[in-house]
């Protein structure tokens, strides 16, 4: 049987995907049951435990691939967009699909009961997630567009799926600046370095795996190392092992890092002299 990055497909020894029938061993393969991200953000984790490491976060309007739902309330499924497995909590998933017409287009927006921004809101979405539109509404303070199953959202935070949010990607990076670090966030509340240039990268409509070993593979195309650091510009990728970060111009990263604990701007020199210090180089450079 040839090695599958597990990560990236869905295979344990009692249960597999049907879908690799033939390449991996299991005692048993099944079909996939499809469910949607109800909640803003739904953690998937290692394991099925509220205090296992969170391996990322899929978001509102997301597709998952459910192959095993457990007693205790778990789900162990594949996400359809990047196609991570893992599991999530199955009160953070519904059975039915709701097509998605629109996705967020601003770092955070909230979701209002109906058209009045006067009333408590429901929830808080975060970039990228996406919602159902059914109708639009107005009132004297802004028009909304209403949601199904419920809600409304102000119309100028939401952008047509298929729709290119922001074609500058960097441009998208830097206005989480500030966003806390989390160890495999995607959202307002926390983020981490892969998940960042994912974000910034969908934003601007390419397809982006979520780990840094992954991206520094499939973006873009790599710069030639050999002769020492090229130079560089702005939206240029620049990994290291187990980190990345994008360039906002020929000298300054922007990257989520423990350091600041926060995605944070500083200069390029400063990172390599500092990650220098634990041992870790520059391994790529990826330009779009």
């Amino acid at each position: 049987m040839r090695h599958l990055d597990p990560r990236l497909n869905a295979f344990r020894p009692d249960v597999a995907d049907i879908r690799l029938e033939g390449q991996v061993e299991a005692e048993r393969f099944v079909d996939a049951t499809l469910f949607q991200v109800a909640e803003p953000l739904a953690p998937l984790r290692r394991r099925p435990m509220p205090d296992a490491p969170l391996e990322t976060e899929a978001l509102c309007g997301e597709v998952v691939r459910v192959f095993q739902e457990t007693p205790e309330g778990w789900v162990w499924g594949q996400l359809a967009r990047d196609r991570y497995v893992g599991y999530l909590p199955a009160n953070a998933l519904r059975r039915q699909l709701h097509e998605p017409t629109h996705v967020v287009g601003v770092p955070s927006t909230l979701v209002f009961p109906g058209p009045d921004i006067k009333l408590p809101p429901l929830a808080s979405l975060p970039l990228g997630a996406e919602v159902a539109v059914t109708g639009e509404a107005r009132d004297h303070n802004a028009r909304y567009l209403t949601l199904t199953p419920a809600g409304a959202i102000v119309a100028q935070h939401l952008v047509a799926v298929g729709s290119v949010v922001e074609p500058d990607f960097t441009a998208t990076a830097e206005r989480l600046i500030g966003v806390p670090y989390l160890w495999g966030g995607k959202g307002w509340g926390g983020i981490d370095c892969s998940g960042l240039v994912q974000v910034a990268l969908n934003m601007a409509g390419h397809d982006c795996p979520r780990d840094s070993d992954m991206q520094a593979e499939a973006i873009g195309a790599p710069l030639d190392l050999s002769g020492g650091l090229p130079a560089l510009r702005r939206g240029d990728i620049v990994f290291w092992k187990g980190h990345v970060g994008i360039m906002r111009d020929e000298s300054r990263l922007v990257h989520a890092n423990v350091l600041h604990m926060a995605v944070a701007s500083e200069p390029l020199a400063a990172v390599q002299t500092r990650l220098g210090e634990k041992g870790l180089t520059i391994t790529a450079i990826r330009r779009l």
